[in-house]
């Protein structure tokens, strides 16, 4: 459940001993054995001016407490995160009005290279894995939804679903596979976002990779068809299908809430989101090589996998940043930003406040590689 500002403040305060020796970046090829970024003056020098980032709205509630948490060792340092949406904060950074962005899909080529517009000596921006989160499929049903309840689902039935091919709850797709569940002859309501937005493109991802034969449209940021309704953001998704009965949409995980999720068949079993779930789907999924440019760290998500207790419809969600800045504060802010990110105690801040799936040691060493790569001088 996703608290207040004021009560990340309190809860991430109380480990600042822990990030008093907060490791930052430091030599390009190392990194310690248990996973914290190699060391540097980085993490002892204080960083002072104002930045912005924007983006993903995915990412709010953890950057919310990354914020409160990073100033109270940094008081001097001024940080605003707009979660505008990834398409939105993605457009922002490469007119260089914001010093990092968050981005639910990773960078096209084409994004790529007009970062060298921004990014200083012909150097061009990287994405690395900052925030690991289950995809929630969030439904209002009245009588059978609600928190930690569930309603078992394989990706084709899903799929049919958002495309607008059943259109009732007791349809017998759903009903053979919830042979407990008494489902209402109501009619569904397919929400979905409005904007452009990496959490659609990894959830249609999802839809095409586990049931190609029933999603057959193209990739894109951008909700594919006339079916249903659309909400902005994360929180006009949930707000909207919080609304109405018979609703359903999807949603970062961390902001399900009170409503019922969906739990997708993983080779003969149902498995609910958790972040130990979508943890598993991410360590055993491959790079995705095709990913052009230096630095970056793009995770190829294998939607198909049969692994026992994985839950395949999972977020990857990116910060995005150049290897060197036209302005010598900024590049300092941004490593050091970064480092406490991706960093063991930035990572269980983001558990703790916004119910993420911390990242691994070994995901954290290939991504502090790009960090220690930022030009500070």
């Amino acid at each position: 459940m996703r608290k207040n500002i004021l009560m990340r403040s309190v809860a991430v305060v109380s480990g600042l001993a822990m990030l008093a020796s907060l490791a930052a970046c430091g030599d390009n090829t190392s990194s310690s054995s248990n996973g914290s970024s190699s060391s540097s003056s980085a993490s002892t020098e204080k960083i002072s001016g104002d930045f912005q980032g924007a983006g993903a709205s995915s990412q709010q509630s953890a950057v919310e407490a990354w914020i409160a948490s990073y100033q109270a060792t940094n008081p001097d340092a001024k940080i605003a995160y707009n979660p505008t949406g990834s398409g939105a904060g993605v457009t922002t950074f490469l007119t260089g009005a914001t010093a990092w962005a968050g981005s639910d899909a990773a960078l096209t080529n084409d994004q790529v290279s007009q970062s060298k517009d921004v990014c200083a000596d012909g150097t061009t921006a990287f994405d690395i894995p900052a925030y690991v989160s289950p995809i929630a499929v969030v439904f209002n049903l009245k009588g059978i939804s609600g928190q930690d309840k569930h309603l078992n689902m394989d990706a084709d039935t899903i799929a049919k679903i958002f495309d607008g091919k059943i259109t009732k709850w007791n349809d017998d797709a759903i009903a053979k596979q919830n042979p407990k569940v008494t489902l209402p002859d109501t009619a569904i309501t397919v929400v979905h976002r409005s904007d452009k937005s990496g959490t659609t493109q990894n959830f249609v991802s999802y839809l095409k990779d586990a049931a190609p034969s029933s999603w057959t449209y193209d990739l894109s940021e951008n909700w594919p068809n006339e079916v249903g309704q659309g909400g902005k953001g994360t929180s006009g998704v949930i707000s909207t299908v919080k609304q109405a009965d018979g609703t359903i949409g999807y949603a970062d995980a961390s902001q399900a809430g009170d409503l019922g999720t969906v739990a997708l068949k993983v080779g003969e079993k149902y498995v609910p989101y958790s972040a130990e779930a979508a943890s598993k789907v991410v360590d055993a999924s491959p790079l995705d090589d095709s990913a052009q440019g230096d630095n970056r760290v793009v995770v190829k998500l294998d939607h198909n996998t049969t692994a026992d207790g994985a839950y395949p419809l999972v977020l990857v969600s990116y910060d995005i940043a150049c290897p060197a800045y036209k302005d010598a504060n900024t590049a300092k802010f941004v490593k050091s930003w970064l480092t406490y990110v991706v960093s063991k105690d930035g990572q269980d801040v983001a558990a703790k406040n916004a119910g993420s799936a911390p990242l691994s040691d070994n995901m954290r060493a290939k991504i502090t590689k790009s960090i220690d790569a930022i030009k500070t001088e």
